[in-house]
């Protein structure tokens, strides 16, 4: 074998993870949108059909790529408390979001939670149980952080459109949704996805959920209480 045969060789040697890398890589690059099968062959310098050996089919390399992203987020902090621990995971989250600019939608489109995203879910409930919340408390505390413990906050509207005065006739019929659009300013740079996310954004809501939960633990709180 010449050295360029064997060099050719080696650039075309697949395997799972190098897939799975290449497409994060080159969505990073082109867009989610643009990614497709025969793109990534291209990339790869192999045909189409090789992929197949490694991923069923672009859903499958969706989820691929979800679970590579989410395996980026950092491990939990050893000897910390359990607010710092949840908080330093999921802002280690959202800066491979940021990395990543697609992987929010992709992770939102899943149909279930992938391999990784479920392994990190059950990380985090461990951080949770581990402070000191009890497992009826922690059932709820995952709920009503959703995807901000992956990093980002679900938007009600995108509102990624263009930035400018509030329209005239929007102030006159919903003079308060005016007043707080004319105020808002926000750090595109930090932002994932599209409408408000920035980062001041994300870490408000982030440490009001987290400075409540802890209330709620020190208070015994449980679901059958009545109020």
């Amino acid at each position: 074998m010449t050295r360029q045969e064997a060099t050719h060789t080696q650039r075309i040697f697949l395997n799972r993870d190098r897939v799975l890398r290449a497409a994060v890589a080159l969505a990073d690059a082109i867009g989610i949108d643009a990614l497709s099968m025969r793109r990534l062959a291209q990339e790869l310098d192999v045909v189409p059909m090789a992929l197949y050996k490694h991923v069923a089919n672009k859903e499958e390399l969706l989820d691929g790529m979800a679970d590579t992203v989410v395996g980026e987020i950092d491990p939990p902090a050893v000897g910390s408390d359990w607010q710092s621990v949840v908080r330093g995971r999921i802002l280690s989250a959202r800066r491979a979001l940021l990395r990543h600019p697609w992987a929010a939608r992709v992770i939102e489109s899943r149909t279930g939670p992938t391999p990784a995203v479920l392994a990190y879910l059950d990380s985090m409930a461990g951080s949770f149980r581990d402070g000191g919340l009890s497992a009826d408390l922690t059932h709820h505390v995952m709920h009503a952080m959703g995807s901000r413990l992956l990093g980002f906050s679900q938007e009600l509207f995108d509102t990624s459109g263009p930035s400018g005065p509030p329209d005239p006739g929007l102030a006159a019929h919903y003079p308060h949704i005016a007043e707080l659009a004319a105020t808002a300013a926000h750090e595109g740079g930090s932002t994932v996805g599209g409408g408000c996310d920035d980062q001041f954004e994300f870490e408000f809501a982030l440490d009001l959920l987290l400075d409540g939960f802890e209330r709620l633990r020190r208070q015994g709180w449980t679901s059958t209480r009545k109020a």
